[in-house]
């Protein structure tokens, strides 16, 4: 049965969303694509109408104009795992095709910060005025996203107890389904030994010395993903990487991206077997297996020209090899 009632929709999600979560799986992107259908689904209705909802789909997919491709395919995505979920009570419940949303993938190319541009958004951080972000915490925030490649969700939602700073090492807590553990090196231990002396400081001066995040905003609490990604957009913004307006140009995510491609180049020039150690990289950035990883290995002309050389002379003829 594919016309239900607002109430039969809104419980036949709440029951769906509750099979998410037994599987231990998050969902929130999920989630909130569903909420936004139910609402605009049931909008205006009456309690003993009846919702078509081939018909509410397709309307409410094409109710925001200008969305961009791969967030509409993301929507659907969760919107048809939920008739699919209803199918397994009714064969006949309606399932959106995909080509609703034909898009499935970003086409997107990350921004690969030079080491140069790092060190300039470290030192902007170091004296950066904002009205909740200080220095230490930002500049801290920056570094341990960087140097550990971390997503910017993961680095801001961290406790002060995932933080093992005896054996050097970030607990990361259920990111994309699956927890993990990223160790680090010294001079990362160095840098976090100093922040948590200040972030001491600050919250004993708040009284808030029980505060559990690791980041902390100069109010004692924790900072927050939307928070931070704006903080660091508008020093982009303020050291010229990044336009005035738009969404053009580097993102807070590319630090991530940057993190890789770094580590990849440095491999590179050791002369390190990269299949060998792709593997690691995947596990040690969370990804769910090595093509998440692979994309890395195209990002910047300087990692191409390295395979390049590295081709050549592995292939080159004998008497080319003496030249």
């Amino acid at each position: 049965m594919s016309r239900l009632t607002p109430a039969q929709l809104s419980k036949d999600i709440t029951a769906f969303l509750v099979f998410k979560h037994a599987l231990d799986h998050p969902y929130r992107r999920g989630e909130a694509a569903l909420r936004s259908f139910e609402r605009f689904a049931t909008l205006g209705r009456r309690r003993r109408s009846r919702i078509d909802l081939a018909t509410a789909i397709r309307a409410w997919v094409l109710h925001i104009p200008d969305r961009k491709p791969v967030t509409l395919a993301c929507d659907l995505g969760a919107v048809r795992q939920f008739c699919l979920f209803r199918r397994r009570r009714d064969p006949a419940a309606f399932v959106p095709p995909v080509s609703l949303a034909p898009q499935t993938e970003s086409h997107y190319v990350p921004y690969v910060f030079s080491r140069e541009e790092i060190h300039r958004l470290v030192n902007a951080a170091e004296q950066h005025r904002g009205r909740n972000f200080w220095p230490g915490m930002f500049r801290m925030l920056l570094i341990a996203t960087y140097c550990t490649g971390l997503r910017l969700g993961e680095a801001v939602r961290l406790n002060r107890t995932d933080l093992d700073q005896a054996r050097h090492v970030l607990h990361i807590r259920q990111s994309k389904g699956r927890s993990r553990d990223v160790p680090f090196q010294l001079d990362l231990a160095r840098e976090f030994t100093r922040y948590i002396r200040e972030r001491t400081d600050l919250l004993r001066a708040l009284d808030r010395e029980d505060e559990s995040a690791l980041f902390v905003g100069r109010n004692g609490r924790a900072v927050t993903v939307s928070a931070t990604s704006g903080a660091i957009c508008r020093l982009l913004r303020r050291l010229g990487m990044k336009n005035q307006t738009g969404r053009c140009g580097p993102r807070p995510y590319d630090l991530r991206h940057a993190f890789a491609v770094h580590r990849l180049t440095a491999w590179y020039h050791e002369g390190v077997d990269l299949n060998a150690r792709l593997p690691w990289l995947s596990a040690y950035m969370g990804h769910v297996n090595v093509l998440g990883t692979e994309v890395y290995l195209h990002a910047t002309p300087e990692l191409l020209q390295l395979a390049s050389e590295r081709f050549a002379g592995r292939f080159a003829r004998p008497e080319e090899k003496k030249t």
